[in-house]
């Protein structure tokens, strides 16, 4: 059993008694319930910091379109700085959930989301909106990436070690969902005069595209998110509680000596950072690699159905994570990302029409696909080689390290297209990394007789 701390003894309308999840009788009687009901409203919240998130990548390749003068280096900039946010924030989100708790950290984070929304409703209908001022609701966005480490390991303490593989997947593909969503809505959304056009919703900009002028309104991708955000953030708080799990700063620094901690950020690197680099950066990518051809695809119109597969696969295979193992599931997810990343990088090698345009999009997704199976295995193994504190502070550690994947991916892909004016070369760079962690991840855990199978 987890024992009763004094704070629980204080606070018994936000701390419970205490747990034990692997306790058969008491999960039966009261555990099974109250987890479930604190997976259903974290992953509502977590799927809303997602589309927090990621709401710059989908605004950002319509902003030269509607009067904003950047050039290709700044428009991948503001793609990055989210990244770069959510990571630094992951670093301080991995130990909320011992200190404040549950209740406390999912329902404050969530509505925190408010600050970002509300900026871009703002910042959007002004072309004349300074740069800096851009950079830095960008970086505001990253809020909701810094979410999903407090909330993934609020979770693996909710849940006995034998349904990790299972309820992580769901709660971290659902939360992915998010970047898909946003990529997804905004398109639609902004062609609408929301609520009659009323004004305080904003005039609508001028959008030219193709040599077609229409109308949209840019500010409703971040408004039509603001109502679910207030409701999931007072809902979190009112429902859910926290769990007995508690330490300071101090006592969560023991999971940086173990080896596996830095085995399993670089697993994690290669899954959840390629997914979210990706995800952030492939509208852009198929604006830089394909929008200067007559008849240019929309890179909306494309760009989701990457993080949509790498989402709704990360929850499939949750499942068969607990069934077949964590590390043997990564082994083969890796190999496939390691086969997508060379195959991508000789396509961009000989771009020179429209023509090859299907051919990138669909190893595109094959890789996204991939990468959702690895983001769902590597967390299956984390719980696995770690006591509970430990795994949620591991889970939290590795998520923050892999959420700089939207700004390495930026920042790598800025400097392809300036050095060699292709995206080539990072795809390339990507082969080489995934192939080492194949190799890792292989020796420690996955081949017959490893040392530590997880």
């Amino acid at each position: 059993m987890i024992a009763t701390t004094p704070s629980a003894a204080r606070n018994p309308a936000i701390w419970l008694p205490g747990w034990e999840p692997e306790n058969t009788d008491f999960w039966v009687r009261e555990g099974k319930a109250r987890a479930w009901l604190t997976l259903f409203l974290t992953t509502a919240s977590l799927t809303m910091a997602f589309i927090t998130w990621f709401l710059v990548s989908a605004l950002v390749v319509r902003l030269p379109q509607v009067g904003f003068q950047f050039t290709a280096s700044q428009l991948f900039w503001l793609a990055a700085m989210p990244g770069l946010a959510g990571g630094t924030l992951r670093l301080v989100h991995m130990f909320l959930t011992p200190i404040w708790g549950t209740r406390h950290v999912i329902s404050l984070s969530t509505l925190s989301l408010l600050v970002p929304l509300v900026g871009w409703f703002y910042a959007v209908q002004d072309p004349s909106t300074p740069y800096w001022v851009l950079m830095l609701l960008a970086f505001l966005a990253g809020l909701g990436g810094g979410n999903f480490s407090s909330f993934m390991p609020s979770t693996s303490m909710f849940f006995p070690k034998r349904l990790q593989g299972t309820v992580l997947a769901i709660q971290a593909g659902m939360g992915n969902l998010g970047v898909s969503i946003v990529q997804f809505v905004t398109p639609w959304v902004v062609g609408l005069a929301l609520l009659g056009g009323m004004a305080w919703v904003g005039e609508p900009q001028t959008m030219t595209r193709a040599g077609v002028e229409s109308q949209v309104y840019l500010q409703n991708a971040p408004l039509v998110m603001i109502p679910f955000v207030v409701v999931f953030g007072i809902t979190a708080w009112i429902f859910l509680k926290s769990i007995p799990i508690t330490s300071n700063f101090r006592q969560q620094f023991d999971i940086f000596s173990s080896g596996h901690t830095w085995a399993q950020t670089s697993l994690y690197i290669m899954t959840f950072g390629s997914f979210s680099g990706l995800a952030a950066t492939f509208p852009l990518l198929i604006l830089k690699v394909y929008g200067g051809y007559e008849g240019a695809p929309d890179p909306l119109a494309w760009a989701f159905w990457g993080p949509l597969i790498g989402s709704v696969v990360r929850v499939i295979a949750g499942p068969f994570t607990d069934w077949l193992g964590g590390a043997r599931v990564t082994h083969w997810a890796g190999i496939g990302m390691l086969l997508c990343a060379v195959y991508v990088a000789t396509i961009l090698d000989a771009v020179d029409s429209l023509d090859s345009f299907p051919t990138f999009v669909a190893a595109m997704l094959v890789l996204f696909f991939f990468a959702g199976i690895g983001n769902a295995s590597t967390f299956k193994q984390m719980p696995m080689l770690f006591p509970p504190r430990q795994g949620g502070g591991v889970i939290g550690f590795t998520a923050a390290v892999g959420a700089y994947g939207p700004f390495v991916f930026g920042v790598l892909f800025a400097w392809s297209f300036s050095a060699w004016q292709s995206a080539a070369p990072v795809f390339y760079g990507l082969a080489i990394f995934f192939a080492l962690n194949v190799l890792l991840n292989w020796v420690l855990y996955a081949r017959r007789n490893a040392p530590y199978p997880c």
